[in-house]
């Protein structure tokens, strides 16, 4: 890891995020977010406030009539900690059963996706996740979203030399 990758993961840490699917905004267009707690063995936070999840495949959605994230790839803490995790397992995501419903119901009926955009930490120290519910983009809307943001980029520059 270069110098600025270290500084940049560690002002997001300070800032409470310990990792972001940055991809997911582009490759979704995302309706609603929401945050939701997620369950976590102690070597998993540690892992997390070092800033070395990856949520670029993650997903969520139902298992058993509960909420998981599956594909979060969390890797083991080096720290000298005895106990062992998997990495990628599935993790139980704490969200009230009316909100799960609504959730699941608008994944199945209109064929949204759960998409983790970033796990971060609360005030009170607490590991949460944000959750987007989100619908799928195909290539031109694609090609319309990076035409957009470019154009906000000149017209923010020429704004700015203008005066």
């Amino acid at each position: 890891m270069n110098a600025a990758t270290a500084k940049r993961k560690s002002s997001l840490i300070s800032h409470g995020i310990a990792a972001q699917n940055r991809k997911a905004r582009f490759d979704y267009t995302i309706k609603e977010t929401m945050e939701a707690g997620i369950v976590l063995l102690g070597p998993e936070v540690k892992s997390l406030r070092a800033g070395r999840a990856t949520l670029t495949e993650a997903w969520a959605g139902e298992r058993d009539g509960e909420l998981f994230l599956f594909n979060c790839y969390i890797p083991e803490y080096q720290g000298g900690v005895l106990s062992r995790f998997e990495p990628r397992a599935p993790r139980k995501l704490l969200v009230k059963r009316k909100e799960m419903r609504r959730l699941l119901g608008a994944v199945a009926r209109d064929g949204m996706a759960l998409v983790p955009l970033d796990i971060h930490f609360n005030a009170r120290g607490m590991a949460k996740i944000q959750l987007g519910l989100g619908a799928g983009r195909n290539k031109a809307d694609k090609r319309h979203a990076i035409a957009d943001r470019d154009w906000q980029r000149d017209k923010a520059r020429l704004m700015r030399d203008r005066g």
